[in-house]
């Protein structure tokens, strides 16, 4: 059964469609009636997959419908790969009521979504995650962008889709690795806001590792309750959005000291958890035992949780290149109990000491 919420931003609201065979659904993409043409934004990955089965829904609109295939990978998230999508765009003629489709995972929403943005100004597009990460966290909410080399993400804009498709089959063709990677996502929604769901998460590993169609349509609903909600509230993270990159502050650290690709966002985003969650800890917001359980259920999902050995230094300069940073000042997200979390400065001192009982320095 297909479920169905909402994100409320007022004439910008837009659907969530979560269930199986969604791809196939013509009805979901009724957006794409008033376009002149749909371009179909993938990569070498999903291509072969799905694009073909898209093509075929979104041809039932008499319009123009082509695929632009991008490279596959986190490294490709730049402005050289961001150009080919308006190279194709302008070569075939693509206007202000063109509507781009993005099927893929997180890298391919980003960058379709900031290629929407930025397009004449401004054109339509629809999110089709294929990931688990893009489905419970990147496709909601309207975040686009590319990464820089001196930092991740530093580069985009707030750009909602008209709508996200979920379909929940595309996760059977998931890598156990991608897999694991998206349940990163899915446990941090429970530590930072709904410590119920972390036990239902904690309860459930077996069967979200198996990608059981049940699980993970709980799982994928359940966070995007999660995030729609807070972006509901707080758009352009202006506050309590914020919250959401629990662990992202040191993950996106060793996204870019290692060099993009190297880990999986998911997999930096569950290791840096286990740092953020050792910094709460040190904060005495919660227990030493709490810590250890949030660490032994981002290793149950089989996510790395010793940090890559870069030294306490350069920790902290991969930090300053992060958005909550203001006036030279991290900020960090942490626990201020299981299910809420907080954004507040932290003396670099107590960040040395999380860096080193961690093994980062």
């Amino acid at each position: 059964m297909m479920k169905t919420l909402k994100v409320d931003l007022g004439d910008r609201s837009y659907p969530i469609y979560i269930g199986t065979d969604l791809i196939d659904q013509p009805k979901l993409f009724n957006a794409c009636e008033k376009a002149t043409s749909i371009y179909i934004v993938t990569n070498t990955t999903v291509a072969p997959l799905y694009a073909q089965r898209l093509t075929k829904t979104l041809e039932t609109f008499g319009k123009p419908v082509r695929t632009i295939v991008l490279p596959d990978g986190e490294s490709f998230k730049d402005w050289k790969n961001l150009q080919l999508i308006f190279d194709d765009l302008l070569k075939f003629g693509a206007d202000r009521q063109t509507m781009l489709i993005a099927l893929g995972g997180g890298v391919i929403g980003d960058m379709t979504g900031f290629a929407a943005a930025s397009f004449m100004r401004g054109i339509r597009f629809t999110q089709v995650p294929t990931t688990l990460l893009a489905q419970v966290d990147s496709s909601v909410g309207g975040k686009t962008g590319i990464n820089h080399p001196l930092g991740k993400n530093m580069i985009g804009a707030f750009h909602q889709p008209v709508a996200v498709i979920a379909d929940l089959n595309t996760l059977k063709t998931l890598p156990a690795r991608e897999l694991s990677a998206g349940l990163a996502e899915v446990i941090k929604h429970g530590a930072i806001a709904d410590a119920q769901f972390l036990d239902w998460i904690e309860a459930n590993a077996k069967s979200l590792l198996a990608c059981d169609t049940d699980a993970m349509s709980h799982a994928v609903l359940r966070s995007c309750e999660i995030k729609s909600a807070v972006v509901s509230a707080d758009e352009k993270e202006g506050g309590i959005r914020a919250t959401l990159n629990f662990g992202h502050t040191f993950g996106h650290a060793i996204e870019a000291g290692m060099g993009y690709g190297e880990w999986l966002h998911g997999e930096a985003v569950g290791c840096g958890m286990v740092l953020a969650a050792d910094l709460s800890c040190r904060l005495e917001f919660i227990s030493k035992a709490e810590a250890e359980r949030l660490t032994n259920i981002i290793r149950s999902m089989n996510l790395p949780i010793a940090p890559p050995k870069f030294g306490a230094t350069r920790y902290m300069e991969l930090m300053q290149v992060d958005k909550k940073t203001e006036g030279g000042q991290i900020r960090y997200v942490v626990l201020e109990k299981m299910g809420k979390a907080q954004i507040r400065s932290v003396p670099d001192s107590q960040v040395m000491e999380t860096l080193n009982a961690t093994g980062a320095a």
